[in-house]
């Protein structure tokens, strides 16, 4: 059977990606191996999931292996499975285009600087296109199991932009990868190499992993692995770097993982997990619905990619592999939504991986913060979604505070509790746009003059989260930009009888500044929060903040209506100034600039930005000589 190759440009993710991976992953080329040998331990897994509905599908061949040959004269080097192949819309579909939700985003990241882009491939996943690391063409043939009697496919590529496809007889159940090597990639085509990478990365492949035995002309095969699932071996037969090795086969990285949690429950229920936390976020980690979870098998067979029934959506960045020996076969995606079996597990799984962060937040600091800096954001989902656990994620967060110099977040609630001052009874905090702009916030000027330690909050998700909670040890949390500072025994009688001074001492002012803003604010009252800056916008504790205003608009939503408070500091020249204005004009001028200087500080911008401007330039105008 012959037939005019078809040619199909790749797409454009796909073309981007090659040249990427060719030029960016040349210190990591190696990889290529793990990758393609994966691919086929994967397509070997589906075929014996299949398999279990239609025996057929097995043919005459049930024995699920992976062949490794090479020939150094012709510079080639082939990867064969026996497992559920590929038809010429399969080869087209997955060979052709990466079927990933936020591909094209993820490409606007990519800068052209080879090393920072590495990373980002990393990120993304590799797979089948590493061939191209080490060749110049790459041959794919393929037979889908079940069509016996049908032509298999070739699909060939050099990496150019496009590739061919055509049928072809030559083509056993499963899938062939050919690849003719680069002139730098020989050492590739190899024995002794090739050995040492199978048994270095590919170890743990469930399958025999088959290559020809040492010697000229030999035609015999033999495993180069140990071919048994090395989660299914005790936790003290493997060692650490094999743990290692088997996240990068299961999470397509080539970085390690930051920890790991393997154990095996035995009674009621019996399971055996390995948990792994990455060292850095996948590029989809913000798309809810990406795919996600942890590989599945039930009694060593594998069921499904991606269950992400097992572990709640905030702790979605979490890689692993869950073997179950209660659950059915044939259990499906709707089955483990309902099934309270996978209730049960999913409790155990997810405290076990909060137990796993505790652990390297006590141990090893350092990778604590490393794993808060890629993660962080997403666990503190975690609070609102998952009251049960409220308490755990709470330890585990870690935010920046006016204790600590610079914006990376160090402190945890429990260093925050044993630094409080006697007498206090709240948690401050505040929440702001960046770090930057919360220690500059004027909120805070009462309390750094008395010393109050205030947690500063700026990530997007901060007053979602902050909605959800009430207290840690007995402690309840005090946003410093709403209500009353409420300061409690930390206020001295000093301090009270100086209040009380200043709002008996400007009740005409208070009055006179209320008029003139009219429907702009609720209220206009004496600060006891400011010592430094004229006014600040005050917000009630049920109104919505600036942040979360701000992701309601970006998305299309009303916000509902709010009405601040102004606070004013009376001690400051500027009120002063005021306060001694006759002229009406210009007191409204003033009254209006000082209410826009307050805005500026809430929420990073003004109602009128013309009017605002026209305002300061007539003030300006009326002091100078």
């Amino acid at each position: 059977m012959s037939e005019t190759p078809e040619k199909h440009g790749f797409q454009a993710e796909v073309r981007e990606l090659l040249q990427l991976m060719i030029h960016s992953l040349y210190s990591h080329r190696e990889i290529f191996l793990r990758e393609l040998i994966s691919n086929a331990s994967d397509a070997n897994d589906k075929l014996r999931f299949n398999a279990l509905a239609t025996p057929s599908l097995l043919e005459d061949d049930a024995e699920l292996k992976i062949w490794i040959d090479y020939d150094a004269d012709k510079k080639t080097l082939s990867i064969r499975d026996n497992g559920i192949g590929m038809d010429r819309e399969d080869a087209i579909a997955h060979l052709g285009t990466i079927a990933k939700s936020g591909t094209a985003e993820f490409f606007k990241k990519l800068s052209g600087d080879q090393q920072k882009d590495s990373q980002l491939i990393g990120q993304f996943g590799v797979g089948f296109y590493s061939s191209f690391i080490v060749a110049d063409e790459v041959e794919v043939f393929s037979r889908k199991a079940g069509d016996a009697t049908s032509a298999g496919v070739r699909w060939a590529s050099k990496a150019d932009g496009e590739f061919t496809i055509e049928n072809t007889e030559r083509a056993e159940r499963g899938t062939t990868v050919i690849l003719h090597l680069k002139d730098d990639a020989k050492e590739f085509a190899d024995g002794w190499r090739l050995r040492s990478l199978v048994r270095r990365y590919s170890d743990h492949i469930a399958f025999p992993v088959l290559m020809r035995k040492e010697g000229e002309a030999n035609l015999d095969f033999e495993s180069v692995n140990q071919a048994k699932a090395l989660w299914t071996r005790a936790r003290t037969e493997i060692q650490d770097e094999e743990y290692r090795e088997f996240y990068q086969h299961i999470a397509h990285d080539f970085v390690d993982p930051l920890a790991w949690s393997h154990n095996r429950v035995e009674g009621k229920r019996e399971y055996t997990s390995l948990l792994y936390v990455p060292s850095r976020a996948p590029f989809d980690l913000y798309q809810r619905e990406a795919s996600r979870g942890l590989k599945l098998y039930v009694r060593r067979v594998f069921i499904m990619d991606d269950a992400e029934q097992f572990l709640p959506m905030y702790l979605r960045f979490i890689r692993g592999v869950l073997d179950s020996n209660d659950l059915p076969l044939n259990v499906s995606r709707e089955l483990l939504q309902t099934d309270s079996e996978v209730e049960a597990m999913r409790s155990a799984l997810t405290r076990r991986t909060l137990d796993l962060l505790a652990k390297m937040a006590k141990d090893e600091v350092e990778k604590y913060a490393t794993f808060w800096k890629e993660f962080g954001p997403v666990l503190k989902e975690g609070v609102g979604e998952d009251p049960t656990n409220r308490e755990r994620i709470l330890s585990l967060l870690r935010v920046a505070s006016t204790h600590e110099e610079g914006d990376e977040p160090k402190v945890s609630l429990a260093d925050y509790v044993g630094r409080m001052q006697s007498g206090q009874e709240k948690i401050y905090y505040l929440i702001a746009d960046s770090i930057t702009a919360a220690r500059g916030s004027p909120y805070l000027e009462q309390l750094r003059n008395k010393g109050i330690e205030v947690l500063l909050l700026a990530d997007r998700v901060d007053e979602w989260m902050m909605g959800h909670v009430r207290e840690f040890e007995g402690k309840s949390f005090k946003d410093v930009a709403r209500g009353d500072l409420e300061l409690g025994a930390l206020e001295t009688a000093e301090d009270k009888a100086a209040a009380e001074q200043a709002v008996k001492g400007s009740k005409k002012l208070l009055k006179r500044i209320k008029d003139t803003l009219g429907d702009r604010v609720d209220e206009v009252k004496v600060s006891v929060r400011l010592t430094d800056t004229p006014a600040c916008l005050v917000l009630s504790e049920g109104d919505l903040g600036a942040q979360m205003r701000r992701i309601l608009e970006a998305t299309g939503q009303a916000a509902p209506p709010s009405k601040p408070s102004l606070e004013v500091n009376v001690a400051h020249p500027l009120l002063k100034r005021i306060d001694e204005t006759e002229g009406e004009a210009e007191f409204n001028d003033l009254c209006l600039l000082v209410y826009d200087q307050a805005k500026l500080a809430e929420s990073g911008s003004v109602s009128d930005p013309g009017e605002f401007l026209r305002r300061l330039n007539r003030l300006l105008s009326s002091v100078m000589p």
